[in-house]
C-alpha cells in the first residue's frame, strides 16, 4: 500500500509550485482531483504541465455555476488536503478559508501565495520565478563577470516552493494522525526563496554586500568548472581542506600553499585578495592535460568530478535510468511523454506514477462525492507539526545538516551525530547547521556504537548522508539499525542513488550541476555557468525532509519502519522537470548565456540610472514599447516599477541581499532572525520561519550547536547510566563540548 493511500486532495492551484504538491501527493497514493475553470490552468501550454499534474483526476468548476460551486463546497467537507494559492482564489470559487476549516476540522488547508499572504506586489499577482528571484536577492547573488544581476533559465524558486510545501503538507498530515485535527499551512513564494537561498541570507547585516564580479565559475578555484587542454569543461568538486589540498597535489601546484598569502591553509583560497590569483594558477595547470586525463587523475584521488554535459541527454544517462528517474507514459493529449520519475524510493510503500495529466474536465461527471470528515476533538497547540518526534542526522557538508535544520523547523528534536573531531565543514556550514542538538561520538568504537544504539532505540527516524558503504562498515546501516529499532525510518541520501553503475561514488552539488546539464543550460552557447546557490544540496535537503515525513506517516498507519532513498541526481532531475519533460511537438525550452538577463525584450532585467528592474510582459504589443521606454527613462528603480505595474505590466526592482534583509514587510513576517555574534556587538542574520502553521507554529531563532554540546544530555535521555557516560567521556568515545563560536567564515560560493 502506498504511503498516502486513502488521502483525498482537492487541488485548486495553477502554474508550477502548487501543482507540484499535488504531484508528489499523487505519486505516493493520494487521490488528487485537479479543479480548473472552463478556460483551464494557464500552464497547460507548458510541457511541464504533463509532469506537474500527472496521476490526478480533472474536474471543471465554473464559478458562475451554483450547482458546481455547491459540489465543490461539499467535496471540501470530505477532503483531507485542499491546495490553493490563498483566500482570494478560494473566494473566486465561493469558498471562505475560515468557514472551510470550521466545517471540516480535519482538513489540512495549504495556501501557497506567490509572494506573501495578502497582496502580491506585481501587476496581475500570478506566480513568477523571475520577479521573485529579482526582488528576493537571488538574481544579484549570482556570480557573474560584470557584477550585475543574472537571471537563471530555471524557475528554481518555484520548484523549491513546491517541494518544501510538499514536505510541510505531509508533516501536517503526520500531526493530524496523532492529534486528529487539521490546520492551515502557508508556504509562500518568499518561503520557497528562503529555503533555496538559505546560506545567502546568513550574513552580517552591517556588512556590505559581497561583490559578485568573480566570474562565471564562482569564487572557489577548486569547486567549480575548469577548462582542460582539449577545450572540454570539467566540473571539479574539491571542497574542504582534505579535498582542496589533494586537488592541488594532483594538479602539481601544492607548493602554492607555501606562499605567504596562503599561510599553508586551503581555507585562504577564497579570500577576496587571493581568489583571482589562485583561480589562474588552477586554470593554468588544468590546461596542461586533456579532460580524460584529469577526470582519471582526480577520480583516482577520490575527488568528485565529471565532464560538463548537455541536459538534453540527461534522461538517457544509465544512472538516471537505474534509479527510476526516467518515466515514459501515454498522454491522451500529448502522445508519448518522457519525463522525470519519482526522486524518492520508499522500500515498504513505494510510490508510482499513476497516469498522465488529466484532460480538461475529463472526470467532471465521475468523481464521487466524498463523505464528510468526522468532527474532531480539540487539539492543543504544539511548536511544530513534528514536535515530539526524534530524528538523528549523520553526515557532513551541506545537504545532510540542512535536512536536519528543516526537520527542526518542522518541530522535530533533531540530534546531529558527529565524530569526536566534528564535521570538517561545520565552520563553513553555519547557515544549515541550526536548530539541532549535537552528539559527538566515536562510531568506530564498540563502546561508542553501543551507546549510539541506545539513542537509536528511542528515535523515530535517522537521516544518513554518509558516503556509500560507510554505514555498513560502521554497522549503523539499515540492516543493523532495524534490528535495534524495527519501527525506525532510515532516509539514506547519496549523490547518485542506491543502485546503478555510479551508486558507489561520492558526489557534490557543483559536479552534479555539470553532469546533469544545468551548467550548460545556464551558459547557453557561452561558457558553462555555476549556480552560486547550492541548488541540488538545498533541494535535496527538502526532499529528505519530505522522505522522513512520508516514512513517519506510513509508520503511524502501519507500525512499520522502512528504508528510504533519495539522491542529489534525483533532485537535480526534479529541478529540471519543466525543462526535461518532452513529447512530439513540445516547445523548446530556453537556455541562457553568460550574465543572462532574460529571454526576450519584454521579459528581462533592465538597468536604470540607479539600479536594475525586472520586467515580465505577456506580449510585445506596440503599447509596451512606449510604456517601457517611459519607465526606463526614470532614474529611480521604484519609480520605473510603479509606472509599469500601474500600466498592468508586472515588474519589480532587482535587489541585493542587503536591501532584502531591510525590507519592513518581510521583517514583520519573521522572514529573518537576528542572533548576536560571539564577539563584539555585531549580529548574524538568518532565515526565520520557513512556513506558517496555524496551530503548530514554531517561533524564534534556530541556533547551531557546538560540537558535542549535548552529548551527555542525549545519552542520559536514552537511558545510559551517568557513570557509563563518564567512562565514555574519559575514554574519548564521546566529547562533551560547549556552545558554538558564532561567527561567519568567508563565503566560498
Amino acid at each position: 500500500m502506498s504511503a498516502l493511500h486513502g488521502i483525498r486532495v482537492l487541488d485548486l492551484t495553477e502554474g508550477i509550485a502548487g501543482p507540484i504538491v499535488g504531484m508528489f501527493l499523487a505519486d505516493f497514493g493520494a487521490d488528487v482531483v485537479k479543479i480548473e475553470r472552463t478556460t483551464g490552468d494557464p500552464a497547460r501550454a507548458h510541457p511541464g504541465f504533463a509532469m506537474w499534474n500527472r496521476g490526478k483526476r480533472g474536474v471543471v468548476v465554473d464559478p458562475s455555476d451554483a450547482s458546481r460551486i455547491g459540489w465543490l463546497r461539499r467535496q471540501a467537507t470530505g477532503a483531507d488536503v485542499l491546495l490553493t494559492s490563498g483566500p482570494a482564489q478560494l473566494a473566486e470559487y465561493g469558498l471562505d478559508s475560515d468557514e472551510v476549516l470550521r466545517r471540516n476540522g480535519r482538513l489540512v488547508l495549504v495556501e501557497m501565495p506567490p509572494y506573501l499572504p495578502g497582496r502580491t506586489p506585481w501587476a496581475g499577482g500570478r506566480e513568477s520565478a523571475a520577479l521573485l528571484a529579482a526582488t528576493g536577492g537571488q538574481a544579484w547573488r549570482q556570480s557573474s563577470s560584470s557584477g550585475d544581476p543574472v537571471e537563471s533559465v530555471y524557475p528554481t524558486v518555484l520548484y523549491s516552493q513546491g517541494l518544501w510545501a510538499s514536505a510541510c503538507t505531509v508533516a501536517a498530515l503526520v500531526e493530524r494522525e496523532r492529534s486528529g485535527r487539521g490546520q492551515r499551512v502557508t508556504v509562500s513564494g518568499v518561503n520557497g526563496l528562503m529555503q533555496l537561498l538559505t546560506s545567502g541570507l546568513v550574513v552580517d547585516p552591517d556588512a556590505e554586500d559581497l561583490s559578485t564580479a568573480v566570474g562565471l565559475g564562482g569564487r572557489h578555484p577548486t569547486y567549480t568548472r575548469i577548462q582542460a587542454g582539449d577545450g572540454v569543461w570539467v566540473a571539479v568538486g574539491a571542497l574542504g581542506r582534505k579535498f582542496e589540498g589533494e586537488c592541488l597535489r594532483v594538479l602539481g601546484i601544492a607548493d602554492m600553499l607555501a606562499e605567504p598569502r596562503m599561510g599553508g591553509l586551503t581555507d585562504n583560497l577564497v579570500l577576496p585578495e587571493n581568489f583571482a590569483w589562485a583561480r589562474e594558477k588552477v586554470a593554468e595547470a588544468f590546461r596542461m592535460k586533456p579532460s580524460a586525463e584529469w577526470v582519471a587523475a582526480l577520480s583516482a584521488a577520490d575527488i568528485p568530478c565529471a565532464v560538463v554535459a548537455d541536459r538534453r541527454q540527461w534522461l538517457d544517462h544509465p544512472q538516471v535510468r537505474a534509479i527510476g528517474m526516467r518515466e515514459e507514459l501515454d498522454d491522451p493529449e500529448r502522445g508519448r511523454v518522457v519525463m522525470p520519475g519519482i526522486p524518492i524510493h520508499l522500500s515498504a510503500a513505494p510510490g508510482r506514477v499513476r497516469g498522465p495529466a488529466p484532460l480538461l474536465g475529463s472526470d467532471s461527471d465521475t468523481v464521487e462525492v466524498w463523505e464528510a470528515q468526522p468532527a474532531p476533538a480539540a487539539a492543543a497547540p504544539r511548536p511544530g507539526p513534528l514536535h515530539g518526534l526524534t530524528v538523528l542526522v549523520i553526515g557532513a557538508f551541506v545537504a545532510t545538516p540542512f535536512a536536519g535544520l528543516l526537520l527542526a523547523e518542522l518541530g522535530a528534536d533533531v540530534i546531529r551525530v558527529e565524530p569526536p573531531a566534528g564535521d570538517p565543514f561545520r565552520a563553513n556550514a553555519y547557515a544549515v547547521s541550526r536548530g539541532m542538538r549535537s552528539l559527538a561520538i566515536d562510531l568506530k568504537s564498540p563502546a561508542g556504537r553501543a551507546a549510539f544504539y541506545d539513542v537509536v532505540r528511542h528515535a523515530d527516524a535517522l537521516v544518513d548522508g554518509l558516503r556509500p558503504g560507510v554505514t555498513a562498515a560502521l554497522e549503523i546501516d539499515y540492516d543493523h539499525l532495524s534490528q535495534v529499532n524495527p519501527e525506525l525510518t532510515v532516509a539514506s541520501m547519496s549523490a547518485y542513488g542506491h543502485t546503478g553503475p555510479m551508486s558507489g561514488l561520492g558526489g557534490v552539488d557543483v559536479v552534479i550541476q555539470g553532469l546533469c546539464g544545468m551548467m550548460r543550460a545556464e551558459g547557453g552557447d557561452g561558457e558553462p555557468v555555476v549556480n552560486t546557490i547550492a541548488v541540488n544540496d538545498n533541494a535535496t535537503a527538502a526532499m529528505t525532509a519530505l522522505s522522513v515525513a512520508l516514512g513517519i506517516f506510513h509508520r503511524l498507519r502501519s507500525g512499520r519502519g522502512q528504508h528510504i532513498f533519495d539522491s542529489l541526481i534525483g533532485t537535480a532531475t526534479y529541478l529540471q522537470s519543466g525543462e526535461l519533460t518532452t513529447y512530439r511537438g513540445a516547445r523548446e525550452r530556453p537556455t541562457g548565456a553568460p550574465d543572462y538577463k532574460g529571454p526576450s525584450r519584454f521579459d528581462r532585467m533592465y538597468p536604470v540610472k540607479s539600479g536594475w528592474i525586472r520586467v515580465q510582459a505577456a506580449d510585445d504589443a506596440g503599447i509596451l514599447e512606449d510604456v517601457l521606454a517611459d519607465a526606463l527613462a526614470r532614474p529611480e528603480p521604484d519609480d520605473a516599477v510603479a509606472a509599469l505595474n500601474a500600466a498592468g505590466i508586472p515588474a519589480m526592482r532587482v535587489r541585493k541581499i542587503g536591501e532584502v534583509i531591510r525590507d519592513p514587510r518581510l521583517l514583520e513576517t519573521e522572514f529573518l532572525h537576528l542572533v548576536p555574534a560571539s564577539h563584539g556587538r555585531s549580529f548574524i542574520s538568518a532565515p526565520g520561519r520557513y512556513a506558517t502553521f496555524s496551530r503548530t507554529g514554531r517561533f524564534g531563532p534556530l541556533i547551531p550547536p557546538g560540537l558535542g554540546e549535548h552529548s551527555r544530555a542525549v545519552l542520559a535521555e536514552a537511558g545510559v547510566a551517568p557513570e557509563h557516560i563518564d567512562e565514555l567521556e574519559a575514554t574519548g568515545d564521546i566529547v562533551q563540548g560547549g556552545p558554538i563560536d558564532r561567527k561567519l567564515k568567508a563565503a566560498y560560493r
